[in-house]
């Protein structure tokens, strides 16, 4: 398996060098608004650790990922008013990952609303900053 690139998208995002729409952060996770959603509250959720994927994280670490995965995954379903969510990870280049930094999707869903195409549509910053504004206040009352 190929090494860890530390100038990936979320390393720069972890360090500051890029912009994101933050919705959470403790010690070990950051969660942050994906600038193309495939629908609203369309939320990445990734270690501070530098690991590729799934296959090369401590477990501790991947404890930590998953116990804010499923916070971000409670305020979604009531921020966005969700029916439903999609939560989604992805391994390696034959797995679907672009970006080589493990994260999870959390897409609420709306009963009969089909999911935009991945990578298709930039939102709005003006958008999200509200979106992760009203995400980032349901997660300060977690």
């Amino acid at each position: 398996m190929p090494s860890y690139d530390p100038n990936n998208l979320f390393a720069k995002i972890l360090r500051g060098e890029l912009p994101s729409h933050k919705v959470y952060e403790d010690d070990k996770t950051f969660a942050f608004l994906d600038i193309m959603p495939r629908a609203p509250g369309h939320t990445l959720i990734i270690p501070k650790a530098p690991v590729r994927n799934l296959l090369d994280i401590a477990l501790d670490d991947l404890a930590k990922v998953m116990k804010t995965t499923q916070m971000v995954a409670r305020a979604a379903m009531a921020v966005f008013a969700a029916d439903g969510l999609t939560v989604q990870q992805f391994n390696e280049q034959a797995g679907g990952q672009v970006v080589f930094h493990l994260h999870f999707h959390v897409i609420p869903r709306k009963n009969g609303v089909a999911l935009k195409p991945p990578a298709s549509v930039k939102e709005d910053p003006s958008v999200l900053s509200e979106q992760a504004k009203k995400l980032a206040a349901a997660l300060a009352g977690t």
